[in-house]
C-alpha cells in the first residue's frame, strides 16, 4: 500500500545508542468495515475541503475569510472583527468535543479526520495505483535505478506535487476568492503572498505525507503524548484480547489447538504488516496508536480462515479484556462522571452559541455629539442638538434604515432621519434632534438612538449620548 519507516535501534559495541534509523517498511492493503469507514470519510473530508471554495452563495463565495477586508462570509452569514468572540467559542467546543470522543472512544479524530491521516492515505492511494502493492513497492525499492524505476518513482512524485499544489491551491482559495485565484494563476499574475502559501503548504504535504507519515504522528503531533490523560479504564480503545490470544502459535487449520496449550492467535503478524505506524497492538496500549483499526480488520479476516470467532483484536475496555465486565456491558460505563461533565458542559457552550448566534442582530452603530455645536435654539423655542451616528451594515443585504431618538417628552430627529447603507457598508450620517424647552428641566438628560431596517423589524440597534440644555 505504501511505503513507511520502522525504528530499528542500532547497537554499537553491545550497547544501545540513543538514536534510531528508520528503515522503509511496506503495509500491506487492507479491507473491512472500518476500512470502508475510512475511505468515506475521506471522500467526505476532501469533497468538502476541495469543494467549498468553489460554491457560490448570492453571488458570491459561500465561504471566505477575507483577511484584507476584515470580513469571514460563511454562507448567510458574514462575521467581522467584533465577532471573533464566536471563533474563541468555536475552538472551545473543538476542544471540548475532543475530550470527550477521546475519553469515550480514544483517538477517532487522528484514525479517521486528522488532515495528516487523511492526506497519508490520500497519497498511498496513489502509491500503490502507480507502483503497485506492497510487494511490488518492495522490489522495486530494492532493485538498481533503471529506466522503469526512474519513470514509477518520478511519475508517483509528479502526481504526489500535483496533488500536493492543488491542495495549497485550495486553502489559499478560502482567503482569496477561488475564481480570481484562478484567473490569476492562469495569467501568471499570482501575488507574492498567494504564491508563497500555496507552495509553502504544497510543501509541507508533500513532506508530511509523503515521506514523514507516522513520523508526525509519533513525535511532532501533541495529541499522541497527552492523550492518556483523556483515558481511564472504561475508554472503547483497539486491544487485543491476551486472555484468549495467547499463547500465540503457528497452527493447521484441523489441529485442536486448545489441547496444545494455544490461544486463538495464530502469530501471523498481519496486525504489524497492516499497522500504518508500525507497531504490535498485542503489545498493549502505546501511544504511537492512531486508533484506524485496520488491526481489526486484517484480524478479523484471519479469525475467518481460521474458522474462530471474530473480536481477538476488538474496540473494548480494558475493565472488560480484564474481565471487570462483559462486552455486553461496555455502553453501561460510556456514561461515568468524566463523559457526563465533559456532555454537560459542552451542550451548554453549544446551546448558547447557538442562541447568541441566532440572536446577532448584523448591526452596528456608535453615536458622537457634534462638539463644535453643544446645543442651540432654534424656531419655537426649541432646543436642538446635533449628532454624528456611525452605522455598519454588518448583513450581506442593503438595508434603509429609521432612526429614531427618545429619552425626553416629544423629542424628535428633524433631519437624517433615514439612510440608506449598502451591503457590508458603513456609513456616517449627522442628525439633528429637537427638544421643548419646557422638557428639559436638567442641564444634562440621556437620551437614546433607536437604528431600525425598515424591512426587517428585527434588525435594531440603540445607542446612548446626552442632550445638553
Amino acid at each position: 500500500m505504501s511505503e513507511h519507516k520502522s525504528e530499528i535501534p542500532v547497537v554499537k559495541d553491545g550497547e544501545q545508542e540513543l538514536y534510531t534509523v528508520h528503515q522503509k517498511i511496506y503495509p500491506r492493503a487492507v479491507s473491512g468495515w472500518f476500512n470502508w469507514w475510512r475511505v468515506a470519510l475521506v471522500i467526505l473530508t476532501q469533497v468538502i475541503y476541495y469543494g467549498l471554495p468553489w460554491l457560490q452563495w448570492e453571488g458570491r463565495q459561500a465561504v471566505l475569510f477575507d483577511l484584507g477586508a476584515r470580513k469571514f462570509f460563511l454562507f448567510d452569514w458574514v462575521f467581522w472583527p467584533q465577532d471573533f468572540v464566536w471563533l474563541a467559542v468555536l475552538l472551545i467546543i473543538s476542544a471540548l468535543s475532543l475530550f470527550l470522543f477521546t475519553a469515550i472512544a480514544g483517538r477517532l479524530w487522528c484514525g479517521y479526520a486528522c488532515p495528516q491521516t487523511v492526506y497519508t492515505e490520500l497519497f498511498m492511494w496513489v502509491e500503490s495505483w502507480i507502483e503497485g502493492n506492497y510487494k511490488q513497492q518492495q522490489k522495486l525499492n530494492a532493485m538498481p535505478w533503471n529506466a522503469a524505476k526512474i519513470l514509477r518513482r518520478g511519475g508517483k512524485h509528479l502526481a504526489w506535487v500535483a496533488l500536493a499544489l492543488w491542495t495549497g491551491f485550495t486553502l489559499v482559495a478560502y482567503f482569496t476568492p477561488a475564481s480570481t485565484l484562478w484567473q490569476e494563476l492562469t495569467a501568471w499574475d499570482l501575488g507574492p503572498w498567494e504564491t508563497f502559501w500555496i507552495f509553502f503548504y504544497a510543501f509541507a504535504t508533500w513532506g508530511f505525507a509523503g515521506f514523514m507519515r507516522e513520523q508526525v504522528c509519533k513525535y511532532m503531533c501533541p495529541y499522541a503524548r497527552f492523550q492518556s490523560v483523556m483515558f481511564d479504564q472504561d475508554t472503547l480503545v483497539i486491544t487485543y484480547d491476551y486472555r484468549r490470544g495467547e499463547s500465540r502459535g503457528q497452527r493447521k487449520k484441523s489441529i485442536d489447538y486448545k489441547s496444545q496449550g494455544l490461544g486463538d492467535c495464530v502469530d501471523c503478524g498481519i496486525c504489524v504488516q497492516v499497522c500504518p505506524t508500525g507497531i504490535d497492538i498485542r503489545n498493549g496500549l502505546q501511544y504511537m496508536c492512531i486508533g484506524c483499526a485496520a488491526c481489526i480488520d486484517a484480524c478479523d479476516q484471519v479469525m475467518d480462515k481460521m474458522g474462530y470467532p471474530k473480536g481477538l483484536i476488538r474496540y473494548s475496555t480494558q475493565n472488560a479484556i480484564d474481565g471487570q465486565y462483559s462486552d455486553q456491558d461496555i455502553t453501561r460505563h460510556v456514561l461515568r462522571p468524566r463523559t457526563l461533565f465533559y456532555t454537560v458542559v459542552l451542550s451548554g457552550i453549544i446551546l448558547a452559541f447557538l442562541y447568541t448566534l441566532a440572536e446577532r442582530v448584523p448591526l452596528r452603530a456608535d453615536v458622537i455629539r457634534d462638539r463644535r455645536t453643544l446645543s442651540r435654539e432654534v424656531e419655537n423655542g426649541q432646543i436642538e442638538n446635533l449628532y454624528r451616528l456611525q452605522i455598519i451594515n454588518m448583513d450581506g443585504r442593503p438595508h434603509q434604515y429609521t432612526i429614531r431618538a427618545k429619552g425626553i417628552e416629544g423629542l424628535a430627529v428633524a433631519e437624517g432621519g433615514q439612510v440608506d447603507i449598502p451591503a457590508l457598508g458603513t456609513v456616517n450620517v449627522n442628525v439633528a434632534v429637537r427638544a421643548d424647552r419646557l422638557k428639559l428641566n436638567k442641564p444634562s438628560q440621556p437620551v437614546f438612538f433607536t437604528i431600525q431596517a425598515a424591512e426587517d423589524a428585527s434588525i435594531v440597534r440603540e445607542a446612548k449620548s446626552s442632550f445638553l440644555r
